[in-house]
């Protein structure tokens, strides 16, 4: 027979002290601002290995629920663009709230000290890398699809490379703007971005339902020419103007078309071109 070792106060500190299992590629939650019953941002600790362009995407989520049959439970991933730029030490994600969501239905009621799935492999389509050099660069966005654009919006590679940077951004109401507002004015009146930025960045935003002093759809208001004459510019040209894309699939499809007609074309990181789309989307 073997003898038992004794339990001993070493023993109890031992287990006491053993890790207690964490989720998958966790990030712990630094923030969370609640803009309004639709929208929220957080930020998370970045992980020290990872590197991205501005731009880019990671998938995050949270553990679904245990399968019944085997007890398990299967991380729920979705794409979402980093919303920070590529030299911030945290990572900011801006979402929607969807509440019979599988994902969203759940990630709007994190708290500061919870832990998110977050695999570290940043990817897309929206980085400079895939634009052909020009003079002015157009950020087209609704809803949520500003993330990346509040990520690139603070790169200063953006800056070196253009003249011009343009922000177009369509929401319903006023209250859904309020955190690319928020967002500029920082950028405009911080003392190391507005150095980065040098008063290159005008901003556009529209609603769509609620009363604004712009209104009207970003695909409108650049086929009517109105953004043009609000801004006192010229069109769209591909010799000089570049494009980036962010919205859901019919939103993306009708720009792309716009683009078009302009004379530009879709590029990608292995050919960059006049514009690029994203065409990673969050439920």
């Amino acid at each position: 027979m073997t003898e038992l070792s004794p339990v001993t106060e070493n023993t109890v500190n031992e287990v006491k002290s053993k890790p207690v299992p964490t989720l998958p590629d966790a990030a712990k939650v630094l923030e969370v601002k609640h803009w309004n019953d639709r929208l929220f941002s957080f930020k998370v600790e970045r992980p020290a290995s990872l590197r991205f362009r501005s731009g880019e995407f990671v998938m995050i989520g949270l553990m679904g629920e245990p399968n019944p049959a085997t007890g398990k439970a299967k991380p729920l991933l979705r794409a979402y663009s980093i919303a920070s730029p590529s030299w911030e030490e945290h990572l900011e994600f801006y979402s929607i709230k969807v509440q019979d969501g599988p994902l969203t239905s759940r990630l709007q009621h994190i708290e500061a000290g919870d832990e998110i799935i977050l695999r570290p492999k940043p990817v897309g389509t929206l980085v400079v890398d895939a634009l052909l050099p020009g003079k002015r660069l157009w950020f087209f966005a609704t809803g949520t699809g500003i993330a990346p654009f509040a990520s690139l919006m603070r790169e200063p590679e953006v800056y070196e490379k253009f003249d011009e940077v343009i922000l177009m951004h369509t929401c319903r109401e006023v209250s859904e703007l309020e955190y690319g507002r928020q967002l500029v004015e920082h950028i405009k009146t911080d003392e190391i971005l507005s150095e980065i930025e040098q008063g290159k960045l005008r901003y556009y935003p529209t609603t769509t339902r609620e009363e604004f002093h712009h209104m009207g759809r970003v695909t409108d208001n650049l086929s009517s020419g109105k953004v043009f004459e609000d801004l006192g510019i010229a069109p769209i040209n591909p010799e000089t103007d570049r494009g980036m894309v962010c919205g859901n699939l019919a939103f993306n499809k009708d720009i792309m078309a716009i683009l078009d007609g302009f004379g530009l074309r879709e590029g990608a990181n292995s050919e960059p071109k006049e514009y690029v789309v994203e065409k990673a989307f969050v439920d």
